[in-house]
Formats: structure tokens, sequence, C-alpha cells
């Protein structure tokens, strides 16, 4: 038994699964959690450390025997946090998260130093916008110049794991994309980006090396291998961003697949042979991490809409979902924006939460149930459109994260989509899709990661879903009301 081993730094806990490649199963995997800090202002924090101790909590909860078995480790981590560290390695701040909207005013100051929009476009093929790490590295310049003074060091999420394991700094290609200070074109930082954010700053050593996606970065230290039970021969890989390691996971490394995940962020990826840019910012141009690109949308609202309403009418998700199936396409009339935490596509950092249309007999947890399982699943149709405007048309939907539990969220994606959708075996895309990336970093499997990526990857033929005749038409006219809703109160929202 060989095990490769894949961690996922997310927003809510660290996930581990270990992954035996000869058996083609996942025999231990674990979690854990931790807070994310919310304040009024729109930032969204969490400490570095709580990642590395949620890691050294994962391993603990894996027999020794399995342990002891693991012979490479891939790390995904959420995308655009910002971790400064100094020249010790020391964290200096809390980590801002990609759904930190509290920069907003420096993402429009270094758009606008740049020479506007159009001028970063063509700069870096993406837009410069809140979440992205630029403005976060701005706002500490502006907020607390004490404290930026002594950055040495700049990473993410996953790469702040990998200097845990390593000791290394590095990045690769497909996470670096999401910083807003990367040329996806040319996987290159760009020195423009960089010296409108500061043209004092030393960036050849504040910044990574760009390390391959297919590389091993080396192994893990003395100090990882006793605090995680390992041998001092595992190996680590590049590892990547969340969604590139869930397209890894999903198999969405061939051109024209596409993965939609739902999970407190909604989330849809298509892999690309070439670049596929949005001067108008709605579709994130990012590097995948198997050597192509990953146009992506990503909307910062998804199961927190139901999660909401779930709490408020204290009901568990079955409930909420039964509720919801009762009630007609449309919901009656009523529709929900469900702009909790702002909005990146489209681009509202001031969006709030919306439930309107309300009539005397259609204000009820019935069509509010309805309305939140919709409003997640039109917002997901939004990116659909963006990428379908630049050319990208999927043929079917490979569907994760916790909405992809949900029977009728499931038939709904199918039926708004008008495509065939499929779930895979293994939920813990990102976390098992760092794992397949190890495995093919490792070399033991061959150098073509989608032969590999197949021959892994397992469909979950039951929950497959495919759109019902008449019924997607039927949903058009309510996904129109919900676009007229978005466009009349983006006023306020930009």
């Amino acid at each position: 038994m060989s095990i490769t081993a894949g961690l996922d730094v997310g927003t809510q806990s660290t996930k581990l699964v270990c992954y035996d490649s000869d058996a083609r199963r996942v025999v231990a995997k674990a979690a854990a959690t931790y807070v994310l800090v919310s304040r009024d202002d729109g930032s969204r924090e969490q400490e570095a450390s709580w990642f590395v101790d949620a890691v050294r909590g994962c391993f603990s909860q894996i027999p020794a025997d399995i342990r002891s078995k693991i012979r490479a480790i891939g790390v995904s981590g959420q995308q655009h946090g910002f971790v400064p560290l100094d020249k010790d390695g020391n964290v200096l701040a809390p980590v801002k998260l990609w759904c930190d909207t509290s920069t907003a005013m420096e993402c429009a100051q270094l758009t606008e130093r740049l020479g506007g929009s159009d001028a970063v476009f063509e700069l870096i093929g993406n837009q410069i916008l809140p979440g992205y790490t630029a403005g976060k590295v701005v706002a500490m310049k502006n907020r607390n110049p004490e404290r930026y003074a002594r950055i040495a060091h700049i990473l993410l999420p996953h790469d702040y794991v990998n200097y845990y394991l390593t000791g290394r700094y590095v990045m690769e290609a497909g996470d670096a994309s999401g910083t807003a200070f990367f040329d996806i074109r040319t996987r290159t930082w760009s020195r423009p980006v960089l010296e409108a954010i500061d043209p004092d700053a030393d960036w050849s050593s504040l910044l990574p090396d760009i390390v391959p996606s297919s590389s091993v970065i080396g192994t893990v230290t003395a100090k990882a291998a006793r605090e995680l039970g390992l041998d001092r021969s595992v190996v680590v890989s590049a590892g990547g961003g969340d969604n590139m390691m869930g397209a890894i996971g999903t198999g969405c490394v061939a051109a024209g697949r596409m993965t939609v995940s739902m999970g407190t962020s909604g989330t849809l990826f298509g892999y690309s042979d070439t670049p596929i840019a949005d001067p108008s910012g709605r579709l994130a141009g990012f590097c995948s991490s198997t050597g192509g690109w990953l146009p992506l949308l990503c909307t910062m609202n998804c199961t927190v809409a139901t999660e909401e309403v779930r709490k408020l009418f204290d009901m568990d998700v079955v409930a909420l979902d039964s509720l919801a199936a009762d009630e007609p396409i449309g919901a009656r009339g009523v529709t929900m924006l469900p702009y909790f935490n702002g909005e990146r596509s489209p681009n509202y950092p001031n969006g709030k939460a919306v439930l309107a249309g309300f009539m005397l007999d259609t204000m009820t947890k019935g069509t509010i149930a309805r309305a939140a399982l919709e409003s997640a699943v039109y917002s997901l149709r939004y990116g659909l459109d963006s990428f379908v405007g630049l050319g990208f048309t999927p043929t079917a939907i490979v569907l994760t994260g916790g909405g992809a539990n949900s029977p009728i969220w499931r038939q709904m994606v199918s039926d708004v989509f008008d495509l065939p959708v499929t779930i895979p075996v293994i939920g813990e895309s990102a976390a098992f899709g760092a794992a397949i990336q190890a495995l093919w970093a490792s070399g033991s499997e061959g150098d073509d990661l989608s032969v590999i990526a197949y021959d892994h990857i397992r469909m979950d033929e039951q929950k497959a879903c495919m759109p019902r005749e008449g019924v997607s038409a039927a949903y058009k006219e309510s996904y129109r009301r919900f676009l007229r809703y978005s466009d009349v109160l983006s006023p306020i929202f930009s």
C-alpha cells in the first residue's frame, strides 16, 4: 500500500484525504474546523497559525499505520489570501481572505494609478478586484506602514502550509494568477503592477519563486515529520489554489471540461489550452495547476443563502430542501439576491442580500426557502452566461461541494443550466485533487496528468441528473427576473 495525502486548507476547515492509489480508494480522512472573523467594514480574516494547527489536528486523527505509508503530500488552499511574513518566517498580521471586501478603495486606486481597467487588463489579463491579493498588500502599506516595512515574504495560504511542511518559499502559477500582480499570459510577476503598489520595494526578494505545477518542492522537515507522524522521506508537491486542485479532483484537465462547486462560495471553472480572459472582469483568467488555463468565475455567496435561511427557520438541511421542493419553479414570484458577503460576480463589493416580490399570500417559509435555493443556482448561471459569451461552451457539468449532496439542488443545476450533471464519488475534490497532483509530481504513474486523473476519478451514477424537457424553459423567466432585480439595484451595490 502506497498512500498519497491531499490537504485542503479551506475557509471553514482543513480537510485531509489519504488515498491508496493501488486500491483506488480513500483509506482515511479527517477534518479540523476554525472560525472566520468578520467585521462590518467587509473584513474577513483568519490566523495563519490556525491553518497549521488544523493540519496537525487532521494528521493526528489518522491511524499511525496509515501515516507510516504516506509517500507524498499535495496541498490545496483558499485563493487570494495575504500571508505576510518577516525575515524569520513569523506571520505579521491576520490573513485577509478571498472573501474580504474591505480593500475595494485600494483596488480602485491601484487601477486608476495604472491607467484604468483597460490598461490593467492588458498588463495581467485580469482586473484588480476586491478579494484579490493586490488590494490587501496596498491596504497594509497604507494603513499599517510599520508592519508593512517588516515584510520579507508574501505568501498565499497554501504556500504558507507548504512553507511549514518544507521550509521553502515557493508558489505555482495557478495560485499566483489570483494575486492580481501576475501576468497570466506569460506566467510571470507583473513588474508594472508591483511598481504601482510600491516602487521602492525589492519585489525579487519579497515574492517567492514560481515553480512548475508538476514539481516536487521538497521533503518534509524534521519538525513537520515529528509533529505529523510522517517519515522524513515524504515529498511535497507544488500544490495550488483550491479551485485549481478541485479541477484536478474532478477531471477538469482537458478542453471543454467544466466543474461547478457549490460551497460557501459558488465557483465555475473550465479547462482551456489557451488563455481565456474577460476585459469586464466577470471571468477570472487564471492559469491552471496543470500547465494550461482555468477561466473561472466565483460568486461569494452560495450555500450561505440556504444556511442563513435554515438557521432563521431552525431547520435541518433535509427539512429545508423538502420545504423548497413543495414550491413551484420561480417561488411564486419571490426572488432572493444572495449577496450576504457582498459580491464579486457581478462586482458588487457593497452588495447586500435582498428578498423581493412578496404578496400577501406568498410571504411564506416555503417561498423563501425556494428562492434561497434558486438564488444560488441563478448566480452560477450568470457565470455560465459569461463563459458562453467568451466562446467557452461546456457539454456537461461536474458538480461538487456541499450543495452537490442535495438532490433538489443537483436537479436544479441540470435544469437551469440545461446540461447533464455528474457527481464525483470522492466529494472532497480539492483535497483529492491535491493528492492526485502529488501522485503526478512524484512520477510514480507517468507524466500525463489527464491519463492519471481519468484513471483515478469515478462518478456516482446514482446521483447523475439530466435536464428535464420543458422544465429548463420554465426556469428562464424566473432567472430573467433575478437578473432584472440585480441590475436595478446595481447603483446601490457597486
